[in-house]
């Protein structure tokens, strides 16, 4: 779409005709994409990015870049939120190829498979599993009953995907005006998962609001465990049962996450990294090899120390 057109289609005022390809960060953006900023913790970005056009206030136009159109509006999350129906993709795909299937694979009564999608060797997909438009499956992996992959995701070889587990599904991600009323932001990106990768039965991974969410090689999942969008989980990362992970945090590689802890977003943890059970990280953690406990988060032996002088004071007391 050209730029003037968008702008139109979002009652602001544009004259430039670039053509536009999408939505992006303004870290990641090319020059024929648009972003936005809405929080002034960003300003650093913003400075440096090669978005073509950019959702912005009045207040801030003047802090990008000579190359970068400015889109004024009061509300720049909203007309994030208004572009991204723009170009969210079909539902369903009616046009397209038929799925190419490898050899030796099985694929058993009750199996749906969209268009253009291609799966790889001595791959199984068993009863009930949904298999969406332009998916790639890689060889020798296994996809247990009713598990549901939405479209343009990608899924590497040796995997397993146990029942009930959905992947792609969209991000929790709305705008809201000023009466209370939430707009959705179409999540327009995908679930990109690598090599050798074992998901337990009833995990939902979200796609991301742009780009991928990332699950790298080696990593192993538990049962009921939420992952949503622009997440990326770093190679060998074991996650146990009822653990979430809001928007946009990143594990490093090796990180141990235990049962129902949780991550809030925007967050990054260092490499082979230990977060006890029942945690909740709050802030990033930047020094490796490191376990850390309770909440608010603090160091694991801390945490034992301070659990033992609270003992202390409650059997003093109950004297």
């Amino acid at each position: 779409m050209t730029l003037n057109s968008i702008a139109k289609e979002l009652n602001l005022d544009c004259n430039s005709d670039i053509n536009i390809t999408g939505l992006n960060t303004l870290k990641d953006a090319s020059n024929c994409e648009i972003s936005f900023l809405e929080n002034k913790k960003y300003l650093s970005d913003l400075k440096d990015t090669k978005a073509g056009a950019v959702f912005i206030t009045e207040e801030f136009k003047n802090e990008l870049p000579s190359n970068t159109i400015a889109l004024i509006t009061e509300h720049p999350y909203l007309s994030l939120a208004g572009l991204s129906k723009l170009f969210a993709p079909k539902v369903v795909e009616t046009a397209g190829k038929k799925a190419v299937i490898g050899q030796n694979s099985t694929v058993m009564e009750n199996v749906s498979i969209g268009k253009n999608t291609i799966i790889g060797n001595d791959v199984t997909l068993m009863s009930g599993a949904f298999i969406g438009d332009n998916i790639t499956i890689g060889n020798n992996t296994i996809i247990y009953p009713n598990v549901t992959i939405y479209r343009d995701c990608t899924i590497g070889d040796d995997c397993i995907i146990h029942a009930g587990t959905v992947i792609g599904s969209d991000g929790f991600g709305f705008a809201h005006t000023k009466d209370g009323k939430y707009i959705k932001i179409y999540q327009n990106g995908n679930v990109t998962i690598g090599n050798d990768v074992e998901i337990g039965s009833n995990t939902s991974i979200d796609r991301a609001a742009f780009k991928s969410t990332i699950i790298e090689d080696g990593v192993r999942i538990d049962n009921l465990v939420h992952i949503a969008h622009n997440c990326v989980i770093g190679r060998g990362s074991i996650i146990t049962g009822q653990c979430g992970f809001a928007g946009s945090s990143v594990l490093k590689e090796y990180v141990i996450m235990g049962a129902q802890s949780g991550v809030a977003g925007h967050l990054e943890i260092a490499p082979f990294t230990t977060i006890s059970a029942k945690s909740g990280v709050t802030k990033s953690i930047k020094e490796p090899k490191k376990q850390w406990a309770g909440f608010p988060l603090m160091e694991h032996r801390t945490w034992l120390k301070l659990q033992g002088k609270i003992n202390r004071l409650l059997t003093k007391d109950s004297k």
